[in-house]
C-alpha cells in the first residue's frame, strides 16, 4: 500500500478545516496510508525583511528535507510557479510513479512565504493548484481532496463522475 504524506509548515487554526481534512484522511485510508506532518512555522516580525524571510524559509527547509530523504519516495513541492494538471492528469502522475516503484508520495506545503529553493530543487515535481489565490490554510484541504479524487479515478470510482 502506498504511503501519502502531507508535510505542511504550520498548523490548521480553524476547526472546520481540521474536520474536513480529517474526513479526507479517513477516506484515503481505503487507498493508501495517509500521514500529516505539521512542522513549526518560523516566527517572523510584523513586517519581515527579505533577509528575515529567507532565513525563516531556510530553517523550515532543513526540517522538510530531513523528512524527504527516503529513496523510494516521489516528492512534490506545492508552489505558485508549479505546473497545473487536470484531476485526470494528476491521477496519472500517482499511478505512473507507483508502477515505477515509488512507494511514498510526499506533498510539501510551505508557509505563507512559500518554500526554500533547496526544497523545490530536491522535489521531483513542482505543483500549483491554480492561478487563483486561496487562503494558505485551505491548500491542505484542497490537496487532500484532489489526492482522494486521484485514487478514485485510478480505481474507476464513482466519486469523480
Amino acid at each position: 500500500m502506498l504511503n501519502v504524506n502531507i508535510i505542511a509548515v504550520g498548523k490548521l487554526k480553524e476547526s472546520f478545516l481540521r474536520d474536513a481534512c480529517a474526513e479526507y484522511v479517513k477516506r484515503l485510508g481505503a487507498f493508501c496510508k495517509p500521514k500529516i506532518f505539521e512542522l513549526a512555522e518560523s516566527r517572523l516580525s510584523e513586517n519581515p525583511s527579505e533577509k528575515e524571510i529567507s532565513s525563516a524559509l531556510s530553517d523550515e527547509g532543513k526540517l522538510i528535507l530531513h523528512i524527504l530523504k527516503e529513496k523510494s519516495s516521489y516528492n512534490i513541492a506545492m508552489c505558485i510557479e508549479g505546473r497545473q494538471f487536470s484531476s485526470e492528469e494528476f491521477s496519472e502522475i500517482i499511478e505512473k510513479n507507483s508502477v515505477l516503484g515509488k512507494s511514498t508520495f510526499n506533498f510539501v506545503i510551505g508557509s505563507s512565504f512559500g518554500l526554500a529553493g533547496e526544497v523545490k530543487d530536491f522535489c521531483d515535481l513542482r505543483l500549483s493548484m491554480s492561478k487563483m489565490t486561496f487562503p494558505h490554510q485551505l491548500a491542505r484541504l484542497m490537496l487532500l481532496e484532489q489526492i482522494y479524487r486521484g485514487f478514485q479515478i485510478i480505481g474507476n470510482g464513482k466519486y469523480h463522475k
